[in-house]
């Protein structure tokens, strides 16, 4: 592949990607004054109708607004450009906010729980007809928010705050029962159980988004990407003989980098240049890995260097170093090829 295409290739795609942060940002920015709309209907309400229930959900709308605020300014700061100092952009701010998302939902879990039981030692009457009202409007409107945000795909970032609205809309259904089983029997202890549920239903979801933040930022493995069946499929490479000292990892949510030795064949140049060619293929198409770093290596004494079409590949030799053919000088192990 030629300097030119593949310049073209990374400017489409970065285009494509800025274009998907911007969508998700104006979406992010709708959501959060929506949010702020449910808030004030949300204390309101449960003031109103002294429901815990309620002051719970809004306790979550709060970390709503956090998660959404958060979500908005890391969408933007993924627009930014690489330089030299962060070449791979600033795309781990999302992660970085996901993971504050998940904290704030654990902390938040625990302090809806404790208020539960303390309205279990002293249970408190309840207005259930404000509690159906509250709860309706911020259905409506979160439902509107998850549907939008839901359209911006496989972005880690927006998946956590989906799941702080998602969350909500579950919680004010509880509400909406909760007030219903106040209304027909009089038990207000329905107030303080419907609150430990949310407390749950928060917890399990920063669970998971803390889990997987966590594996972005150690540099685990993808969880959908399999190491041996990626190796097979590099080996069935024509002229592949074995891979080593192979890392894969993720930048961001959706974008997975790698770096390996591959041991091939004792080929002339131009069949080389195939081999990369047709492993940057298997990458992307089947693994979705766009960054790759490929070094070289054959069994020959006689190492190789090449320039094909502008594509320069440095081929490891058995001595443990490379050769530049036109100058006959030893160059560095670590020559670095996409």
């Amino acid at each position: 592949m030629s300097t030119q295409m593949t310049d073209h290739v990374v400017r489409t795609g970065q285009h494509m990607h800025n274009h998907t942060h911007g969508m998700a940002k104006q979406t992010l920015r709708l959501a959060f004054f929506l949010t702020l709309i449910i808030l004030a209907v949300g204390v309101a309400g449960g003031l109103l109708a002294n429901s815990l229930a309620l002051l719970s959900d809004a306790g979550h709308i709060v970390t709503d607004l956090f998660a959404l605020g958060l979500a908005w300014f890391a969408a933007g700061q993924a627009e930014r450009p690489s330089n030299e100092r962060k070449t791979f952009g600033y795309h781990r701010v999302g992660i970085l906010a996901a993971l504050l998302n998940a904290v704030s939902l654990i902390v938040i879990a625990v302090v809806i729980s404790w208020e539960a039981i303390q309205r279990f030692q002293h249970p408190e009457p309840v207005q259930p007809l404000i509690m159906f009202g509250a709860a309706a409007i911020a259905i409506l409107v979160n439902l509107t928010i998850a549907f939008g945000l839901r359209k911006e795909g496989d972005n880690l970032n927006v998946r956590a705050a989906v799941l702080h609205v998602l969350g909500d809309v579950g919680a004010s259904v509880g509400v909406i029962v909760a007030g219903t089983v106040i209304l027909l029997t009089g038990w207000t202890l329905a107030d303080p159980i419907l609150s430990i549920g949310i407390a749950i239903l928060i917890a399990v979801g920063a669970w998971r988004i803390l889990r997987e933040t966590t594996d972005i930022l150690l540099e685990a493995v993808p969880h959908d990407i399999s190491i041996s069946n990626l190796v097979r499929d590099m080996r069935n490479v024509k002229g592949v003989q074995d891979i080593h000292d192979l890392h894969v990892w993720s930048i961001a949510s959706g974008m997975h980098a790698l770096s390996c030795h591959v041991l091939i064949d004792n080929l002339p140049p131009s069949a080389s240049a195939s081999i990369l060619q047709s492993l940057t293929a298997v990458l992307n198409e089947k693994y979705r890995i766009g960054h790759s770093t490929i070094q070289f290596e054959c069994n020959s004494h006689e190492g190789a260097c090449c320039r094909t079409q502008d594509l320069y590949c440095h081929l490891g030799c058995a001595d443990g170093h490379d050769h530049d053919h036109a100058t006959k000088k030893s160059i560095p192990q670590a020559q670095r090829v996409q």
